[in-house]
């Protein structure tokens, strides 16, 4: 058994070659030895977002707070409200951030292929963005 003990862990600034805007990273577990999930708790500040990216064994999101925008490319933006699950297939291209004007929080999991969990690409233009 282990137990992280909450904040054990220090919140990071969402570096800006992956994101967009305001962001604060708190993770919660990290893949080991003998368990490939990783998770985080990722806080959007309105009109803050990820780049495009992939995930090699996929992602699942759990919206916990707020509202955001989520997209797999070539797909229209879907809207997610607090209790949403939001699951990407391995490899498939996506962002997702908060709205223009709503923050929003999402527990980010994905597993560990070969020590990686995440392929970065690049930023979300502001064109993709403002859609409306």
């Amino acid at each position: 058994m282990e137990i992280i003990k909450n904040g054990s862990k220090p919140s990071g600034k969402g570096p800006a070659d992956w994101f967009t805007g305001a962001v604060r990273i708190d993770p919660l577990f990290d893949a080991n030895e003998v368990r490939r999930g990783a998770a985080a708790v990722v806080t959007f500040e309105p009109g803050a977002r990820t780049a495009w990216h992939t995930h090699p064994l996929g992602q699942t999101l759990i919206i916990t707070a707020g509202c955001g925008w989520i997209q797999k490319e070539g797909e229209p933006v879907h809207e997610v409200f607090l209790g949403d699950v939001v699951w990407f297939e391995p490899n498939e291209k996506h962002w997702h951030g908060a709205t223009v004007t709503n923050g929003m929080t999402h527990i980010a999991i994905q597993e560990n292929l070969n020590g990686k969990v995440v392929d970065w690409m690049e930023q979300v233009t502001a064109d993709q963005y403002n859609f409306k």
